[in-house]
């Protein structure tokens, strides 16, 4: 079930290709599968007719929903990002270097796939609800198989220590009693922010342009954000890798 070397160096692409079919969702017109409506506007539409709440307070709460979720993505991107290095991050094949244990990997080995995973899935509340259940269930199993690769791969590269590190870090929940020592590296948080700028996006969509109920600017604007942190990401210094990913 682990990702192999080219789906590490793909990774991007097909992320892009599952988020790309989900906004599509070409079954619905093929087969009548579904309905072309947002997922934001069905929950709230669900939450209504189930007599949860009214579709007036329904919107508002859904909304709110989606731009949390795209929050922790922001938060988790740019914190992990801070501490790992651009250079890692973004670097086409996997990486081995000196075991990282500090900012969120004290408390979660994965940050950075987690909040990849709740970027994607804050994005998947303007596909329509069949693209959504489509675009999440594909996302989930390949971050994993990107999880599962990077860990066999690590564990082959940094024996011990890392299978040390393996032992006392949760793979995807958070945990915070328990947290091993801080290794005291620092962080570069203008260098992360400038290399996040697409989950920045995304919460600002969700959190900002989604009250203009507007799905088609919504999208637009989640389009900029990933052209803008594109040609960023072009721009920045790749540097060396230090610490191992995980």
């Amino acid at each position: 079930m682990r990702a192999s070397t080219i789906e590490f160096r793909l990774r991007m692409l097909i992320l892009v290709t599952i988020i790309a079919v989900g906004f599509w969702a070409p079954w619905i017109e093929a087969w009548d599968l579904g309905k072309r409506i947002s997922l934001l506007e069905w929950l709230a539409l669900t939450a209504s007719r189930a007599g949860l709440l009214r579709f007036t307070y329904a919107t508002p709460v859904v909304i709110v929903a989606g731009a949390l979720l795209a929050a922790a993505g922001v938060v988790l991107r740019v914190w992990g990002a801070a501490y790992l290095g651009y250079g890692t991050v973004q670097h086409p094949d996997m990486q081995a270097g000196s075991v990282m244990a500090d900012g969120p990997y004290r408390y979660v080995r994965n940050p950075l796939y987690l909040g990849l995973w709740c970027m994607l899935a804050a994005m998947a509340f303007i596909m329509p609800p069949t693209g959504a259940l489509f675009a999440v269930f594909m996302i989930s199993l390949f971050l994993l198989r990107l999880v599962l690769g990077e860990e066999a791969f690590l564990t082959a590269q940094a024996g011990a220590p890392y299978r040390a590190y393996l032992r006392a870090v949760p793979r995807l929940i958070p945990r915070l009693r328990g947290a091993p020592l801080a290794a005291g590296h620092k962080p570069h948080w203008l260098m992360a922010v400038a290399s996040e700028l697409n989950p920045i996006g995304v919460f600002i969509t969700l959190a900002v342009v989604s009250w203009w109920y507007d799905n088609e600017l919504m999208l637009k604007s989640i389009l900029v954000s990933f052209g803008i942190s594109l040609v960023v990401r072009a721009a920045l210094p790749r540097g060396e890798v230090k610490a191992t990913p995980a």
